[in-house]
């Protein structure tokens, strides 16, 4: 299988830069996968699991915004949070999770920026968790 130039940059830095097979993200439109030779494209980044393949071997990872870009065959991921699924902290995971539910249980003393801001908080939890989990990480 042919591969392409990758590099997943986040404020923290460099999670990887390498040839990938193919990437597999979630954009605000939905799921879109990237192989070699595809065409130029930028999109925005929801809130999912990345799949990276390299050297035939599969290593996902929980995504969260951000920017795609694939540009004359080099493809960039800038996302805002990226985890690889071997590192994601499960018990992190969940006090944050509680954390998030409790605030919501408290939705009309929040504002509606806190209440967006608690669900966005609820969903990411959710995301590094399941990612973790079918991972058989724990």
């Amino acid at each position: 299988m042919r591969s392409f130039p990758l590099k997943i940059v986040t404020p923290d830095g460099m999670q990887f830069e390498g040839e990938a097979e193919e990437l597999v993200v979630r954009t605000i439109d939905g799921e879109i996968g990237i192989m070699a030779g595809h065409v130029n494209l930028v999109t925005a980044l929801g809130m999912g699991r990345a799949l990276v393949v390299c050297d035939g071997k599969r290593r996902e990872a929980a995504c969260i915004g951000g920017i795609l870009s694939v540009l004359d065959g080099r493809v960039s991921l800038v996302p805002t949070t990226f985890e690889w699924a071997d590192t994601i902290d499960v018990h992190r995971a969940e006090a944050a999770e509680e954390r998030a539910r409790k605030m919501l249980e408290q939705k009309s003393q929040l504002s509606s920026v806190e209440q967006r801001l608690a669900e966005a908080r609820l969903k990411r939890a959710l995301v590094r968790k399941s990612v973790a989990a079918e991972s058989g990480v724990h």
